[in-house]
């Protein structure tokens, strides 16, 4: 016995450097995989392929705060330097490897340090001598655009803590954006479509899609359009070695489809039916987010759904600039997993500013995705004449009608039901959307002690009275206030520009439908897939000149047309698009370039305030020398 255990703590104590060992080279494999597959994510996030070169300072600049890196001038021209022309992607990794990204204590270190009374804030007025005088230089404008973000300033004052969490977030959106499209782009090089049936998933990420309106989503198995393969392989190996070229004009009109009209039958009137409100919201990305509801059946029914933009103002008889937003639904089913859902339909048929779907769904639980294309419902260009006051004169705090009726409005907006009253689940939408943060079920008990509320949920006298004695608590200071309304999409006008409500109604003809609203968040991959996949399925397919295996699927209804690109072959294949003729057209490249451009102007203060830290060390130094 003594043997056998010697002869197994020898094999045990043999075998554990080796695992070790092995775990360890896993890890350090597990490391690098992550660090080139963040490489690639930032490159392709800025050039079309890993292919092409960077040509200039700007491009490595760009590219290398896509990567969370923050390339000062001086950083810049350690690695461009007289000789150099262009750098690869290889190049572009071993800088990478070079520069450490920004991490958040470094921030609020540098910060720290100028902010001698430890106060959290800088002054405005220091903090624009700061940045004209010291170090890289920046202009007037520039940081002008740092002190008008509302989400970092406040009083006249600077708060570098809520810039830097606001830096840290926009540092890991742009990665995370960066790391889905590649997913995408990964998934599209593995596939083979076109002589076989596919999944939603696979034909969904077989696609690169480009929406003339805006951009690409998921859907159901369908079979492809088969065409003919490449007849060598040298002609699809990659795109320099294969040019062709496809052109197509296509003009917005009366649609050719005889059914594109929506008629709700007397019938479905008849029918058991649910609602809900919701909204879509402008960022400062330019990205829209919106409301995702579940729909719930407890059987097979022959179901109706629709969608419309709703006026807020009916009651004033004001029109709604957004009653001619374009508006869409992309019904999912749900699976176990989100790489399994399948796209059920999408709201193809139309009545005025109702769009609509109607068809056969089985008992069971359905993701309800909102769409807009971001071509109607877009950041205004109109210039502001007069800011809206919120308050009356001196005194006492008293609310102007002008803010009370945009309470009034919010209060519509976010009453989901419709039943005139705030559930604390609707007010939480209102809460994240506004602060960030939910109120609890005690949060809630003491409003229930101190406001008006019936059921457990808040009148709308209730809600108005609570705003409007948090809104006195803040004195003289306006800025949360004018904080909530443009979170809710007001401008300084109280015009609301950047949010557009809409109206979701579901028939059914056997059961009683449920529609509840989930989250507020952008459409993400699971929409892309889904656009993506109902244009394949429902597009016409035109192969390009000279290579059958690419092919450009169109889909056109009466308010847009979206194209969709796919890759047959086996080879990744890069695809120039040129829409200069197009008119009101919107890509997802646009948005990503206003992310870069906020992403930008924090690099740009950043840099100058760490050089403005180096000089301050070197006086400090230089005083302690002369002492």
């Amino acid at each position: 016995m003594a043997g056998s255990q010697e002869s197994n703590a020898s094999l045990f104590s043999d075998q554990t450097p080796s695992q070790e060992c092995s775990q360890a080279k896993r890890s350090q494999n597990y490391e690098e995989e992550t660090f080139y597959k963040n490489c690639r994510a930032a490159y392709l996030a800025v050039f079309k392929s890993s292919l092409e070169n960077i040509k200039s300072k700007e491009q490595l600049c760009l590219v290398l705060q896509q990567a969370g890196r923050n390339p000062s001038q001086k950083t810049v021209n350690k690695y461009w330097t007289l000789q150099t022309t262009t750098l690869n992607f290889d190049d572009f990794c071993f800088i990478l490897k070079q520069e450490e990204p920004v991490r958040k204590t470094e921030l609020l270190k540098a910060f720290a340090k100028i902010d001698v009374n430890n106060e959290g804030c800088i002054l405005h007025s220091e903090l624009h001598k700061l940045l004209t005088t010291r170090g890289e230089k920046m202009t007037p404008d520039e940081v002008n655009a740092i002190t008008e973000l509302v989400e970092v300033n406040s009083d006249g004052k600077f708060d570098y803590y809520k810039f830097c969490k606001l830096y840290m977030t926009t540092n890991e959106q742009c990665l995370k954006h960066a790391l889905e499209k590649l997913e995408v782009d990964s998934k599209l090089k593995r596939q083979q479509f076109g002589s076989q049936l596919e999944t939603s998933s696979e034909l969904a990420t077989s696609l690169i899609s480009k929406t003339i309106p805006k951009t690409a989503r998921k859907t159901e198995s369908k079979p492809m359009l088969k065409r003919g393969h490449c007849k060598t392989s040298s002609q699809c190996s990659s795109a320099p070695s294969c040019k062709a070229s496809v052109s197509s004009t296509i003009s917005m009109g009366a649609s050719s489809n005889k059914h594109s009209k929506l008629i709700e039958a007397n019938a479905a009137k008849e029918w058991q039916h649910a609602q809900s409100k919701g909204c879509f919201f402008l960022e400062e990305n330019g990205e829209i987010i919106s409301h995702k509801y579940k729909l719930f059946l407890s059987q097979r029914s022959t179901v109706c759904i629709t969608i419309n933009p709703v006026n807020l103002r009916q009651m004033e008889g004001k029109p709604s600039p957004w009653l001619v937003v374009d508006t869409a639904l992309y019904i999912l089913k749900e699976n176990e997993t989100e790489e399994n859902i399948q796209l059920v339909g999408f709201t193809e048929l139309r009545n005025k500013e109702v769009f609509g779907w109607r068809g056969e769904l089985e008992g069971g639980v359905y993701w309800v995705i909102p769409f807009t294309t971001g071509c109607r419902f877009r950041k205004s260009k109109k210039q502001i004449r007069r800011e809206a006051k919120l308050v009356h004169g001196d005194g006492e705090f008293t609310a102007t009608k002008e803010f009370r009726a945009a309470l009034s409005e919010i209060f519509e907006m976010i009453d989901l039901d419709g039943n005139g009253f705030l559930s604390l689940e609707e007010n939480n939408f209102f809460e994240m959307r506004t602060s960030g943060e939910k109120c609890d079920e005690e949060a809630w008990a003491i409003c229930k002690e101190n406001f008006d509320m019936k059921n457990n949920e808040l009148t709308r006298q209730g809600f108005m009275d609570l705003n409007l004695m948090e809104a006195s608590q803040q004195g003289r200071d306006l800025s949360s206030l004018w904080m909530t309304l443009q979170s809710m999409g007001y401008n300084k006008a109280l015009e609301l520009t950047e949010a557009c409500p809409f109206s979701i109604r579901v028939y059914a003809e056997k059961c009683k439908p449920r529609i509840q609203p989930v989250c507020l968040e952008a459409g993400g991959e699971q929409l892309k897939t889904a656009i993506c996949m109902s244009v394949a399925n429902k597009g016409d397919a035109k192969p390009m000149d000279a290579s059958e295996n690419i092919v450009i699927y169109t889909y056109k209804s009466d308010t847009r047309i979206t194209s969709v690109i796919g890759n047959k072959s086996e080879s990744k294949t890069v695809i120039h698009l040129n829409n200069e003729q197009s008119r009101n057209c919107v890509s997802n490249r646009g948005v990503q370039r206003a992310v870069y451009m906020f992403y930008y102007i924090f690099h740009a203060v950043y840099n100058s305030m760490k050089n403005v830290i180096k000089q301050y060390h070197k006086q400090t130094r230089d005083k302690t020398d002369a002492v």
